[in-house]
């Protein structure tokens, strides 16, 4: 029986969040704009009008390209790609995938503890098309061309991955990339991140590529291993029955879990590209356009690098530091909050043990109140330092651990901070050893039966009895002074 093995390739596109679109002026976000309200003659195709190059999507390009280890092509220059659809007023498309400004690069994944690096073999910049809507009641579609003139990256990876988890794991990582670099929201859900994949089946050992089925439709990182998944296993299925694989495009239906036959692709599109007359071609290293010292300089620290320096900066585990550095936001406000506490530059044992703090409470407390309210941190009513103010208090007795959580629920809510709450609601922790003692004592006196076990020598009757001291002050007395007064008083019982 042949054993065959699965070969994929992915074409990515990704919308640049700059300010005005790829050849206009016309504003970039349209999320809440009303349908065609961000067009101009420009983008949408009038005769007689000019398109001008966006120069910061140019050199966001080139930032992407250094990021990914890429060469930079001494020259290129844009072009028109020509098909008549309803969502592309021009009836051509200005791209540059012929002649790239980026050629080559890397992803670095790691899959099951395995690295291995997914090549790129070109990153090119091109216009998006507008957006056909299709009522649910009506033989007919609307066209939207707010997105039209979209500044567009496409990305395309070398055939190089070999399992549905790795194009996910990929895609997760290049997201992570182009969110760091702060070119893209990069949110397959929203539509600015879009991803086809390419896949074929080969004889294990064969070199020549077996045939290949693009699918599209995919709109989340759970889609791209669950289209492929099931796309292996249909062409597995007609080569065990010695069925022809077609080159076609599918698209991936998620209500029916399968995908679904659109176009054969038995012979290629003619796009008859040909340079765009209007824009001359680049030369980035000629200095007159391109500045590529200040390109480098706004390479940042990357997630891997950043989650690697967290684990030796911070002494954090790998699983913290990952979840941390997920998000640019998350990472800076993580950092952040650890600058405001005190006596962090003492020592870097010191540092170690408040980034632990710190970073349990931002994964347990602040991650769990934003998943469930489904907004990111750059949403969150709790400002760095604020949060520090809280773990502070909590550090130094002021309060409770159980009533900073508390605290940290209402600071969520509401936008105050830990002072105003604890004053509003007297919540300070009691220190006082008096006010303690009285406590303590009308506790042995209501729990006799437990004070008894202890004295036969019975350790959990002590715990039962300092929880019933913390029920009696409402969770703010001082564990520290309960503990130590409470063995006082029970040694002279």
């Amino acid at each position: 029986m042949i054993k065959y093995e699965t070969v994929i390739g992915l074409e990515i596109h990704a919308q640049l969040k700059t300010e005005s679109k790829m050849f206009c002026s016309c504003d970039n976000y349209s999320v809440d704009a009303k349908p065609n309200e961000n067009t101009c003659p420009i983008c949408l195709g009038m005769p007689g009008t000019l398109p001008v190059p966006n120069k910061k999507a140019i050199e966001w390009v080139y930032l992407l390209g250094l990021a990914l280890n890429g060469k930079i092509a001494e020259k290129f220059n844009f072009e028109r790609k020509n098909y008549f659809y309803p969502d592309l007023p021009k009836a051509y498309q200005i791209t540059s995938s012929t002649k790239p400004p980026v050629i080559g690069g890397r992803v670095e994944i790691e899959t099951e503890g395995v690295i291995q690096n997914i090549r790129i073999n070109h990153i090119h910049l091109e216009e998006d098309a507008g957006k056909l809507i299709h009522p649910k009641l009506g033989e007919y579609s609307l066209v939207d061309l707010n997105r039209a003139g979209t500044p567009l990256l496409e990305i395309v990876t070398e055939p190089d991955m070999r399992a549905p988890r790795e194009a996910r794991i990929f895609m997760q990582d290049l997201r992570s990339i182009l969110r760091y670099l702060s070119i893209s929201d990069a949110n397959m859900e929203q539509g600015n991140l879009r991803c086809d994949a390419n896949i074929s089946l080969r004889p294990v050992g064969q070199k020549e590529l077996g045939t290949k089925v693009e699918i599209k439709n995919i709109n989340s990182f759970k889609m791209i291993e669950r289209a492929i998944e099931y796309e292996v296993e249909r062409q597995m299925e007609l080569l065990g029955e010695n069925k022809k694989v077609v080159q076609e495009t599918r698209g991936w239906d998620e209500s029916k879990g399968k995908t679904l036959g659109q176009r054969s692709k038995e012979e290629a599109n003619d796009y008859r590209y040909f340079p765009e007359p209007d824009i001359p071609p680049l030369e980035p290293y000629s200095g007159k356009e391109i500045d590529f010292d200040e390109i480098k300089a706004w390479l940042p620290e990357l997630q891997k690098e950043k989650s690697q320096r967290f684990i030796n900066e911070y002494n954090l585990s790998t699983q913290d530091a990952e979840i941390l550095t997920s998000d640019l936001e998350l990472s800076r406000y993580f950092e952040q909050t650890l600058e405001e506490l005190p006596d962090i530059t003492k020592n870097d044992e010191i540092k170690k043990q408040k980034a632990k703090k710190v970073s349990n409470w931002i994964i347990s407390e602040v991650l769990a109140k934003l998943n469930l309210a489904g907004i990111s941190i750059s949403d969150c009513k709790v400002n760095h330092k604020d949060l520090a103010e809280l773990l502070d208090k909590a550090d130094h007795g002021e309060i409770s651990g159980k009533i900073a959580k508390e605290i940290f629920a209402e600071m969520f809510e509401t936008g105050k901070n830990s002072e105003q709450i604890i004053k509003a609601k007297g919540l300070s922790q009691i220190s006082d050893t008096g006010a303690v003692k009285v406590m303590i004592t009308e506790v042995i006196k209501e729990n006799q039966g437990p004070v008894s076990d202890f004295k036969a020598g019975k350790e959990k009757a002590f715990g039962y009895l300092i929880g019933q001291v913390m029920a009696k002050s409402r969770g703010q007395a001082n564990p520290q002074v309960v503990n130590e007064i409470l063995k006082d008083l029970l040694d002279k019982e």
